[in-house]
């Protein structure tokens, strides 16, 4: 199996936070978010795990240098973005037509299991129940439930199961052939060329589709939803804090990372301290710290402080 994460997106509802990085190594829960992403997939054992880059591609780059517990990985860069389909089939040349392919956007995370796809016989798309299927494309299934056709904002009801972005395709070949297509004819949707629309094609020429759930989908596209997936993460993840503060209180669920300093100061809940932060004469609650951050006699909530 090979995994693809396009990681391209400039991110600019986050900024100033995207200013110097990519909108995957944005910290959560003490991690990067591509971090949590790869190492849920690690377990499948990937032959390679090919990113895709654009925005900050050199800084995307330097990290991955240091992720050497991750094994083979690649970068392709998308230096003219015109859709996830565009995006996806940079990786393509780099995937054999017999091997299995994963691909997950690498900007929200998710809980889901994965280890079904090890045994998977046909093509799978994880969804999400969702309340209003208006905001989003949905997969209608038939009595076999295998995917009859895939909608965009459906304005009346057809399916609640929504796309989250986790995609595996065993029919590679068609996989290609589809977008390939797409391109060729210049077929896009809102101007871009859609990954969604070469599924659908799949679907359409008999390719066998069926869902998977995923139990928790975790937004990081704006600092509210941001803070609220680091909250959700810690309180999944977070080990208690055995080192003593100075004067201070550690409120659980935390992450505080290495060589952090805190003194006379109230951490938490749902706070993550970056390695080399210095917290004094400070409360500190639902926040985000990132490494180096400095904060002397404040009191912060709901924010994510950087440098």
């Amino acid at each position: 199996m090979k995994i693809v994460l396009p990681v391209a997106g400039n991110g600019v509802r986050l900024r100033p936070y995207t200013e110097n990085l990519p909108k995957c190594l944005l910290p959560v829960a003490g991690k990067t978010i591509i971090d949590w992403i790869v190492d849920d997939t690690l377990f499948l054992k990937p032959s390679e795990t090919v990113f895709i880059t654009g925005y900050k591609a050199s800084v995307v780059d330097e990290y991955l240098k240091q992720k050497t517990e991750w094994g083979n990985v690649r970068t392709v860069v998308q230096a003219n973005p015109q859709g996830l389909g565009e995006a996806i089939s940079l990786a393509l040349p780099y995937v054999n037509d017999d091997e299995p392919l994963l691909i997950i956007l690498g900007d929200t995370l998710f809980e889901a299991d994965l280890s079904l796809l090890e045994n998977a016989t046909e093509n799978v798309l994880y969804t999400f129940k969702v309340a209003d299927p208006k905001r989003f494309g949905v997969a209608v299934k038939g009595a076999d439930g295998l995917i009859e056709r895939l909608v965009e904002k459906p304005q009346e009801f057809v399916s609640d199961e929504a796309i989250v972005g986790i995609y595996y395709i065993k029919d590679v070949k068609a996989l290609k052939e589809s977008l390939d297509y797409l391109m060729k004819n210049d077929i896009r949707t809102k101007g871009e060329f859609q990954l969604t629309d070469a599924l659908e094609r799949m679907i359409q020429a008999g390719c066998k589709f069926r869902t998977a759930p995923v139990e928790k989908w975790l937004d990081c596209g704006l600092v509210e939803t941001l803070l609220e997936t680091n909250a959700h993460v810690l309180q999944r993840t977070a080990k208690p804090v055995s080192q003593q503060f100075e004067g201070s209180e550690i409120v659980m669920p935390c992450h505080i990372g290495k060589n952090v300093v805190i003194k006379n100061s109230k951490i938490g809940p749902n706070v993550s301290v970056g390695d080399n932060c210095v917290v004094e004469n400070s409360e500190v609650s639902d926040a985000i710290l990132w490494a180096g951050v400095n904060v002397a006699n404040q009191k912060v909530a709901n924010a994510v402080i950087h440098e």
